[in-house]
């Protein structure tokens, strides 16, 4: 017996909706991970890419715990000598509140070709609205724990 695996053309990917009203930080990016992932899916294998498509609005609602918004920093390297940028949680969070959402799901990716070929399927949108009612995406609630 031979273990079944999807063809390409066999994968049918979904696009679904998701609200970030109220939900905290890192539970909602696991739960997005999940799904860019495929591992609500019944066909999900390691080495392909079987997720479907994630559209997150209400960006600038989410809600951190602790004291992650006074302590937290982003730093990257510009590759330049002297060239380390440092930008705190807050200030981020008021100019561009999408790309804090887009990080934390993007560490929750394998590191590989395949965790950017699924975080392509991520769509962050700041407010209700959202340019993919062309693709027909369902409401996806995600898992509230206390």
């Amino acid at each position: 017996m031979s273990t079944y695996f999807p063809k390409a053309g066999e994968i049918v990917r979904k696009w679904y909706v998701v609200d970030a009203d109220g939900q905290t930080l890192g539970r909602l990016a696991s739960q997005v991970a999940r799904i860019l992932m495929g591992k609500e899916n019944p066909q999900y294998t390691t080495f392909l890419d079987t997720g479907d498509h994630v559209i997150v609005i209400n960006a600038e609602k989410v809600k951190t715990t602790g004291f992650k918004s006074e302590q937290k920093v982003y730093q990257h390297y510009t590759g330049y000598p002297g060239g380390l940028r440092t930008e705190e949680f807050r200030k981020r969070f008021e100019r561009k509140p999408e790309s804090i959402i887009e990080a934390a799901v993007l560490r929750m990716l394998p590191k590989s070709k395949l965790g950017r070929q699924m975080i392509s399927k991520l769509n962050v949108y700041r407010g209700e609205k959202h340019p993919h009612e062309a693709q027909k995406p369902q409401a996806k609630a995600l898992e509230v724990r206390a």
